[in-house]
C-alpha cells in the first residue's frame, strides 16, 4: 500500500483557514497580492490562452481561476486538502468558468493516469509543505507534454529567509498566520534545480519575489534569497 506524499498536519492547517481563502484582506492576503505578478510572469513565458493547464496544490483556486480567466482552454486544479478544494469549486461555479475544474488527487497519481497531458504545469508555494518535494517535481515533469512548461515557487533556506519569511512575515508584520512555514522545509535554488534536472526538466531561469513593508507592495526581481520562482521546459 502506497502512502500519500502529504503531511496531515499541513492539510489540516490550510483546511481550517479554507473559508477565508477568497477574503483579500484575510490570512491569504499575500496570495491575492502576489497572484497578478505570478500570473503575468507565467503568461509571458508560456502564454496560457488556449492551453491545457494544471495547477498542483491549488488550494482555494486563486491562481487556477486567474489562469482560466486569462483564456486557458482547460485548467485543472488539484489538491489533497478537501476544504480549500470545496471553496475553490464553489467560487468557480459562482464565477461561471466552464474551463475550470478541480480534483482531490495526488500529483503522483495523476501523473500515472494522465502523463504528458498538459502544456503548462504550475506548482506554487507547495513544495515546502510536502515530505518529498522531489517526488512532486518528478510528477509535474511527467504531466507536462514534450515542449511544455513547468513552474515552481518556494522559499530559499538561509538565515535571511528565516528572518524575513518566518520572523518578519508571521510574527512582526503578521502577513501570514503563525506556523505557516517550517524553516527546515525551505529549499535552496541549487536543490530545486538539481531535482528538476533529475526529473528530466531543463531549468530556464529564476525570478525573485520581494516585499516592501513601507509601500506594502510585492515585486519580481533578480534576488532569489527569500521567495523565488523557477521556470523549466520539458525537452522535446
Amino acid at each position: 500500500m502506497s502512502t500519500l506524499n502529504a503531511d496531515p498536519q499541513e492539510l489540516a492547517k490550510f483546511g481550517e483557514l479554507a473559508h477565508r481563502w477568497w477574503d483579500p484582506e484575510g490570512e491569504f492576503r499575500p496570495l491575492h497580492q502576489i497572484n497578478p505578478l505570478r500570473l503575468d510572469w507565467i503568461d509571458r513565458l508560456a502564454p496560457v490562452a488556449g492551453r491545457q493547464v494544471l495547477d498542483v496544490g491549488c488550494g482555494g483556486g486563486i491562481l487556477a481561476e486567474s489562469m482560466a480567466r486569462r483564456g486557458a482552454a482547460r485548467v485543472l486544479g488539484i489538491d489533497l486538502s478537501v476544504k480549500p478544494l470545496k471553496v475553490a469549486q464553489l467560487h468557480a461555479m459562482e464565477a461561471g468558468l466552464p474551463n475550470l475544474r478541480y480534483r482531490e488527487v495526488a500529483v503522483e497519481a495523476l501523473a500515472a493516469e494522465q502523463p504528458g497531458s498538459f502544456d503548462t504545469v504550475t506548482c506554487m508555494e507547495m513544495l515546502e509543505h510536502v515530505p518529498d518535494p522531489a517526488s512532486v517535481i518528478m510528477a509535474c515533469a511527467r504531466l507536462a507534454r514534450p515542449g511544455g512548461h513547468v513552474f515552481f515557487s518556494t522559499l530559499n533556506r538561509n538565515p535571511k529567509a528565516w528572518l524575513m519569511a518566518i520572523v518578519g512575515a508571521e510574527y512582526v508584520l503578521k502577513l501570514l498566520p503563525k506556523g505557516t512555514h517550517e524553516y527546515q522545509r525551505f529549499i535552496r535554488p541549487s536543490e530545486l534545480s538539481r531535482w528538476a534536472r533529475e526529473a528530466a526538466l531543463d531549468p530556464q531561469g529564476f525570478a525573485g519575489l520581494g516585499y516592501n513593508p513601507l509601500t506594502q507592495r510585492y515585486s519580481l526581481h533578480q534576488d532569489t534569497s527569500v521567495n523565488y520562482l523557477l521556470h523549466c521546459k520539458v525537452p522535446g
